[in-house]
């Protein structure tokens, strides 16, 4: 949770006066907004609202709460303004590295913002999916999707990434479409080789379900598995982001809505702390912004 966002959000709804009135006055939907309190409320332990269909009031520990948080909202824009008085005269080049996909979906569009907002940077990426020494090969910032970063690096999340299993209407009307999780390990499925794993965990109505699958075709890449997933080779299980286009114009399928696959961690991934310049730190905090506002992730 972001906790300084979901004071925000507390702090819009009581001023606002409803949850509706504090959506609409922050761009979010209301089940965005309804999430932000209920995780703060969690957070803290206590309720801070009194909620009726027609009316809200404070908590005596919500009054308490909006007090504080009203005062390290304010600290937060003092700190950002002095932040952006640093950030004046961005400049220099940054070597960054990311997979294909990640370039393709994502990071190229959000560099070319970066750049035309700093018009003196400039950026070489390296495009590989491979995992690249760092310091040997002068990069400033990876960004990879994984929940299983080497314990003596220094990252920082900057959002997560939803995962879906799809597959073509070829393949599901030659073989026939799954209708609950364990049905999977009946079909063909395309897996990541690097996994290492014979089964894909979901969230589904029974909680957390691993469900053991096989196939004949695994690769490194979520290109080649996302060729072969075309091809109606199998069903596979692709980050969202590189299948959302497809599935919105029919090439592919998304399958078993009630199961979810567990989301993958978004990271940037530096030298040490030392070594973060301004630039970069402005530039990672860049990237965090847009994967926050996107709707892909």
């Amino acid at each position: 949770m972001d906790k300084l966002e979901a004071m925000n959000v507390f702090v819009t709804i009581v001023e606002r006066g409803s949850l509706s009135a504090a959506a609409e006055h922050l761009d979010l939907s209301r089940t965005k907004v309804t999430r932000y309190l209920g995780e703060l409320e969690t957070w803290m332990d206590t309720r801070l609202l009194h909620r009726t269909t027609r009316s809200l009031s404070l908590t005596s520990a919500g009054k308490e709460t909006l007090e504080v948080a009203r005062e390290l909202l304010a600290l937060e824009t003092s700190l950002a303004g002095i932040r952006n008085q640093n950030r004046e005269h961005l400049k220099g080049q940054l070597r960054i590295t990311a997979s294909y996909s990640i370039v393709d979906s994502f990071l190229m569009e959000s560099i070319s913002r970066f750049i035309a907002k700093w018009p003196e940077v400039s950026i070489d990426i390296i495009s590989t999916d491979q995992t690249v020494n760092l310091v040997e090969s002068r990069i400033d910032l990876a960004i990879r999707i994984t929940n299983e970063l080497t314990p003596n690096i220094v990252a920082k999340q900057i959002g997560e990434c939803r995962s879906v299993i799809c597959a073509s209407p070829q393949y599901l009307k030659e073989k026939g479409t799954p209708t609950e999780a364990q049905d999977l390990a009946h079909h063909n499925c395309l897996s990541f080789s690097y996994f290492g794993k014979t089964a894909w965990t979901f969230n589904g109505p029974n909680g957390l379900e691993s469900v053991p699958i096989k196939g004949n075709i695994s690769a490194n890449t979520s290109e080649v598995l996302l060729s072969a997933t075309l091809k109606g080779n199998g069903i596979c299980l692709l980050p969202f982001p590189s299948v959302e286009t497809m599935m919105r114009d029919g090439l592919l399928v998304p399958l078993l809505s009630e199961w979810q696959p567990k989301t993958l961690g978004v990271h940037a991934i530096y030298g040490t702390r030392k070594q973060v310049t301004p630039l970069l730190r402005a530039f990672i905090d860049h990237l965090s912004d847009e994967m926050e506002q996107s709707t892909s992730w």
